[in-house]
């Protein structure tokens, strides 16, 4: 009637008899009709005529990315352009609660004014409307679905965003990234199998491009891109440094930096307390190749989070961002042991190496020396003097000390206060055995060291008897970059010698770069310092060694809460929560952080969750009432306060958990009251004064500034 070309999209006849069909062909209309947006095909109007039932829509001159690909290779600024045009369509769809679930290369079109036009609604899910598909059941093209949607599982805009990676992936390479014979195998693929890298299809695409893809396809929606104008936001910022040439490609980037992580070794023998072997095998090994010049070796902590999983190599060294993977095995039966290693290459899956020893028990150190100097020739690191001394160092040679040594690692490694215990009883029997072996002296120091940070007992004791650990282990030998770390601690939590401390953290980076804790203990102190900037830079090298510590990923958040950037902050603690649902540290600064945004629900939700698993913890409970007391809960608050007295009556409380609570309350002189028996404490979270917002109004008090003079930060 308008004298207007429309495409008229009609319900198939052998379907009008399907309600469901019919149902789901208004629901179209309906979600596509709600869009008005320049890169989504304008729906005008929906009918029936003579039985048939059809759409009326925008008539588009052009063709199907599918169509385009079966032709040409699609340039790379033609591929951001086509990328950043369907990002904001999709965005604009998203923000009126509409998912797509059927996003993939034939439907989006390209005009010939190079516009984009996301098409075909057909499967879109409109928020409120009737459900027309029953649970358990997959809507949408194969290849191009998303892990939840695969699995039947309720999907959100973060499943359009997975198969928009899968049709860059596609526009990149002209390759579909998940494939298979039959729909199981791609099923199969879809939730198990990291794609090929982008360099492997295509010459000079930027580093940055293959980070885009591989955080649009991640298979976890909580590490995905949670909205489609963040991923369109990262292609428009990579487009204008392509213009301005400041790109680096995988193909002209140097060689990447020899790495490998070593996997905790699987226990086969009958005797299943042979963990504490098994671990502390993989560990010596760990500990031997940090000391090789130009490799990078993963931190414990994320190498033995993949314990007891089967998941594939591939994504193991995607989430470590590794080249190589140590794994092996131990069969023990009687004096005699079995070890199997393989070193397999990430890229493919073959194995590099592989080697099995029978041999007496006794010989435990031989065969560490033989699989370090075995998997250092394979990586083809060139081994200077001083480096093949140090791989092949012992700190003991004594099989009865080595053996609580590693049992005494093993309970502290659990980071409870039962395991803190249990562990300083072997790392005691340890020494008994050999007084000369430094390393169960540095287990002790930090066991002490963390006990005492959070309180599980007096800090003073702590200390004390941390610092005498960590001398003896420096006497014994001064070059262990554990026990130089777990002094600088000391210096900074107890001593508050900042000089010392930050020449401490030095040298035991300087004499283990390969050290996580280290980076993430001298971030901290840098953040205390006010050096926000050199934080970041620390705290994610530490990050780079150890990207599944929970611990490091949580310190990550703090650093950002403390530079006042909130939602990096939340993202890291949300991270560290994905990793261990009960991490209280991660439920406490999430909450902060919350509180901080505005968000006063989400942070009390967050800090009663970090209460709820942390058992009667101190630390979560005072944040708890000082949330209380902000949201004018005061009774609440002070329910907290009588919680935490009782409680210093069995154990020890500290005396700044309970000073949080008053500085909610401004409650001021007793804030003050209890900052000043703190001091007298030595309690270790006072060196965060300086840094945390949450004393923000304290800081026009004299006496925090006398307070901060007194503790040396100010002059």
């Amino acid at each position: 009637k308008l004298d207007r070309i429309v495409a008229l999209k009609f319900l198939p006849k052998h379907l009008l008899c399907d309600e469901e069909a019919k149902t789901r062909f208004v629901h179209e209309a309906k979600a596509a009709s709600a869009l008005n947006h320049t890169n989504i095909t304008t729906i005008y109007e929906i009918d029936e005529v003579e039985g048939q039932c059809f759409i009326s829509m925008e008539y588009i001159e052009g063709r199907s990315i599918k169509e385009i690909l079966k032709e040409k290779t699609l340039p790379l600024k033609e591929i951001l352009d086509i990328g950043i045009q369907t990002a904001e369509g999709l965005n604009a769809a998203h923000k009126k609660g509409i998912v797509h679930r059927d996003i993939k290369s034939d439907n989006i079109m390209l005009t010939s004014e190079g516009l984009v036009k996301i098409m075909d609604f057909g499967l879109a899910k409109l928020k409120g409307a009737p459900k027309v598909t029953k649970t358990g059941t997959t809507l949408g093209t194969m290849q191009y679905m998303s892990p939840e949607q695969a699995q039947g599982i309720e999907v959100d805009q973060r499943s359009d965003i997975f198969s928009f990676g899968v049709v860059l992936y596609e526009m990149i390479t002209s390759q579909l990234p998940f494939k298979g014979e039959h729909e199981a195998a791609i099923i199969y693929s879809i939730i198990n199998e990291t794609p090929e890298p982008l360099a492997r299809y295509k010459a000079d695409v930027p580093d940055e491009l293959q980070r885009i893809v591989e955080k649009g396809m991640e298979k976890n929606p909580g590490m995905r891109y949670q909205h489609a104008d963040d991923l369109g936001a990262d292609l428009r910022k990579l487009k204008t440094e392509l213009e301005m040439g400041v790109t680096k490609t995988l193909e002209s980037a140097t060689k990447p930096t020899p790495s490998i992580a070593v996997l905790p070794f699987t226990n086969l023998s009958a005797d299943k307390d042979q963990e504490y072997f098994c671990d502390g095998m993989a560990e010596e090994i760990i500990n031997a190749l940090t000391h090789v010049e130009g490799l990078r070796v993963v931190a414990r902590t994320s190498a033995f989070s993949f314990r007891g999983k089967e998941i594939d190599i591939r994504e193991i060294g995607k989430k470590l961002n590794v080249c190589t993977v140590l794994e092996g095995s131990v069969r023990k039966a009687g004096n005699r042991l079995r070890i199997s290693a393989q070193l397999i290459n990430v890229a493919d899956g073959y194995h590099l190496w592989s080697d099995k020893y029978d041999r007496d028990r006794e010989d435990v150190f031989a065969i560490q020396d033989e699989i370090s100097l075995a998997v250092v020739d394979k990586l083809r690191v060139k081994l200077l003097g001083g480096e093949k001394a140090d791989l092949m160092k012992h700190h003991t040679e004594n099989k009865e000390a080595y053996t609580n040594y590693l049992k005494g690692l093993y309970f502290w490694n659990r980071r409870s206060e039962v395991g803190f215990n249990k562990g300083l009883e072997y790392f005691q029997k340890a020494i008994e055995i050999d007084p000369l072996y430094a390393l169960p002296y540095v287990g002790i120091a930090d066991t002490f060291n963390i006990m005492g940070h959070f309180c599980f007992i007096h800090p003073g004791e702590a200390f004390s008897k941390a610092k005498t650990a960590v001398k003896k282990a420096i006497e014994i030998d001064d070059r262990l970059g554990e026990a130089h770390a777990s002094l600088a601690f000391i210096h900074v939590y107890s001593d508050w010698d900042w000089l010392s401390a930050e020449g401490e953290y030095k040298r035991a980076i300087e004499l283990n770069s390969n050290y996580a804790t280290a980076h993430e203990w001298y971030a901290l102190f840098l953040a205390g310092m006010g050096r926000f900037d050199e934080a970041i830079a620390e705290v994610k090298q530490a990050l780079e060694l150890d990207p599944l510590s929970v611990m490091i990923n949580a310190i990550v958040g703090v650093i950002f809460y403390s530079s006042h950037q909130y939602d990096e902050a939340i993202k890291y603690h949300r991270k560290a929560i994905e990793i261990d649902p009960n991490f209280v540290f991660a439920y406490i600064w999430q909450g902060l952080a919350y509180w901080e945004k505005g968000m006063n629900n989400e942070a009390l939700v967050s800090l009663q969750k970090a209460v709820a698993v942390a058992n009667d913890m101190t630390y979560a409970l005072g944040h708890l009432g000082m949330a209380y007391a902000l949201a004018d809960q005061r009774d609440e608050a002070i329910k907290i306060i009588d919680q935490l007295s009782e409680l210093s009556i069995k154990r020890y409380v500290s005396c700044l958990h309970i000073a949080l609570v008053y500085v909610g309350l401004d409650e001021k002189d007793k804030v003050f009251e209890y900052f000043e028996k703190a001091y007298l404490e030595r309690e270790p979270y006072l060196f965060y004064l300086k840094m945390l917002s949450m004393y923000d109004s304290l800081r026009s008090d004299p006496r925090f500034t006398a307070l901060l003079k007194k503790m040396g930060f100010e002059k």
